[in-house]
């Protein structure tokens, strides 16, 4: 995309709030035009007032110069209000449409970058969007309209010696070009820094407790040391063009009003030329020189914010999530089957799945079981469509998941991991998220005692009005676990994931958490990703996965007499198992 295509579709957030962006412009005008009529009145102020005394110039001199500084403070009150109002609407819709592209996008797309750059589009990127598109315009038009207004003026009281102004030119042209490239150069550098310094914040703040337990304090600091270090040497590099800039722009604006001075002191024009015209001149003169400064500071702004711009829209245009089935259903039966599915992550040659073929009969429970990096959360990664197999196909009661819609598939799907995923809310609306935030609160009781969650809950300050932090802090692992669960049975879907839900939990927890899954999964179809094979030995089949292959299929009983992988998992368990109860002893 070119820089005018970029800025033309950047403008376009600023034409939906053409209104108060008018307010601006119009506000714009009035201060360009406020300071040019000033500046004229040099010339009657000093030739009326000082060499005639004329009376009338006397009295109304004065209320002129008022008036035309009212008018001029209501202008740019008009520009500064109008413009703050465009820029927060702009950052505010950008952030938006990059929020709502992070939620349609694909789960390949979130595994491929750092979250910190991922953020810092939203943080920082559209901050810099927004300043293109608003101050940036507002200095590019207020100073562009004094600088015409200034030149204008000059040429009306005396053409000849404002053809000294035009030095300036090509030197600014120059001067614009380079600027723009460089700007241009260093923002899209300075995009991904700041992703690299809001990332590594990330990071340490998420993992304050290992940082602190490994004692990576120092190792954490100087990685952090090391971007903003890059941060810091970038921005300076935008100081040092921003100065270079205007030094040179006030060195060529100088020579040129030497050589305005020159030539009004030359013979034949000085005799011609009244104070009040010459002073208008270098005050004319004196009025381009910082709004030539402006514009071409501004060039950082606006490169800065186009790359940023790029970034943004980049992202924005993106493919989302494949969603072109039209099957829907209230409530599917729940039977699976996976069809010679081959499955690779981008960017891997590996296979994550080799031609799995895998019957999941409806309402009844399916162990997947293996050592780790088997394939067993690939495979159930599939269901919900988080990602699409490369070759084969997974069916739901017979149609191929890609013939359905995907907010109509996802309903048939609760899921409960080992990881839980609570929000900064009340408990309530954990148990109630998103489409099930309709949900009575005796049905989010009943959802909470059929979890074994409403003990605790009962014992916090506002039951379940109560807050629980970001990320459920205020909690126990179990205590998060079983307010999972409790959401899960309130989807009430016909499908349940199960990715090890009971690992890393104490024995009480468990225990209540294996009894909260149990009525859980009753007349659902069930995946259970388990590596403590004794949560699965009740599943109605257990697959066995290695490699991305499932190399057996079986009940518990049946894999154990077949002296298989499964049995080997289960001896090497046992073993384990007793190793720690004798090491106890």
């Amino acid at each position: 995309m070119s820089t005018w295509a970029t800025y033309k579709r950047l403008l376009g957030y600023v034409r939906q709030h053409w209104g108060m962006a008018s307010v601006g412009l119009v506000g714009m005008v009035i201060d360009a035009g406020c300071l040019t009529l000033f500046t004229k009145l040099i010339k009657p102020m000093l030739d009326n007032l000082f060499t005639l005394k004329d009376p009338h110039t006397i009295f109304w001199m004065p209320i002129w110069i008022v008036l035309i500084f009212l008018v001029r403070g209501f202008g740019a009150y008009m520009e500064n209000y109008g413009t703050a109002v465009v820029g927060r609407n702009v950052v505010q819709q950008i952030r938006m449409d990059i929020f709502n592209t992070y939620l349609r996008m694909t789960s390949a797309f979130f595994n491929r970058e750092p979250s910190g750059h991922q953020i810092a589009r939203i943080t920082y990127t559209s901050e810099q969007v927004a300043n293109a598109s608003t101050n940036a315009v507002k200095v590019a038009v207020t100073d562009g309209l004094t600088v015409i207004g200034m030149v204008g003026l000059m040429l009306w009281t005396s053409a000849y010696l404002t053809l000294a102004l035009f030095v300036l030119v090509p030197f600014v042209a120059l001067l614009v070009t380079y600027i723009s490239r460089r700007y241009r150069r260093i923002g899209r550098r300075v995009q991904n820094v700041m992703g690299s310094v809001t990332g590594t914040v990330d990071e340490v703040v998420g993992g304050q407790r290992e940082v602190k337990i490994y004692g990576g304090q120092t190792r954490e600091r100087n990685r952090f040391e090391q971007v903003t270090q890059a941060a810091r040497r970038l921005n300076l590099k935008v100081a040092s063009t921003s100065a270079l800039s205007s030094a040179t722009v006030q060195t060529v604006a100088a020579m040129s009003l030497a050589l305005i001075v020159f030539m009004a002191t030359r013979p034949g024009i000085i005799d011609s030329l009244t104070p009040g015209a010459f002073t208008t001149l270098l005050i004319a003169m004196g009025a381009i020189l910082p709004s030539l400064k402006r514009l071409t500071n501004v060039q950082s702004d606006i490169q800065r914010g186009v790359a940023a711009a790029e970034e943004l829209f980049a992202v924005m245009d993106l493919p989302p999530e494949s969603d072109h089935g039209q099957r829907t259903v209230e409530r599917s039966q729940g039977e699976l089957m996976f069809d010679d599915v081959v499955m690779h992550y981008p960017g891997s040659s590996a296979s994550a799945l080799q031609g799995i073929r895998l019957h999941c009969p409806a309402g009844k429970v399916t162990a997947l079981v293996g050592r780790s990096g088997s394939g067993k959360s690939t495979l159930v990664s599939l269901l919900p469509r988080f990602y699409e197999p490369n070759a084969g196909r997974v069916l739901l009661d017979g149609h191929p998941l890609a013939d359905y819609a995907l907010m109509s598939l996802r309903r048939q799907i609760a899921w409960v991991g080992q990881s839980v995923v609570l929000f900064d809310d009340t408990v309530a609306n954990n148990i109630a998220y998103g489409e099930l935030a309709g949900a009575s609160e005796a049905d989010i009781v009943a959802a909470a005692e059929a979890a074994n969650a409403m003990e605790f809950i009962r014992e916090l300050p506002e039951g379940l009005n109560t807050r629980i932090g970001q990320g459920g802090n205020t909690l126990s692992g179990g205590q998060r676990q079983r307010i999972a669960i409790a959401r899960a049975v309130l989807k009430d879907a016909p499908i349940l994931i199960l990715d090890e839900a009971t690992s890393a939990l104490d024995t009480e927890s468990e225990r209540l958490i294996q009894q909260a899954l149990s009525r859980l999964m009753v007349n659902r179809t069930t995946l259970v990703i388990a590596h403590r094979l004794s949560t699965v030995e009740h599943a109605d089949q257990i697959a066995v996965l290695d490699q991305g292959r499932v190399v057996e299929l079986g009940t518990h009983a049946q894999l154990l007499e077949r002296e298989g992988t499964y049995a080997a998992l289960h001896r090497m368990q046992f073993h384990d198992d007793g190793m720690v109860v004798t090491g106890a002893d």
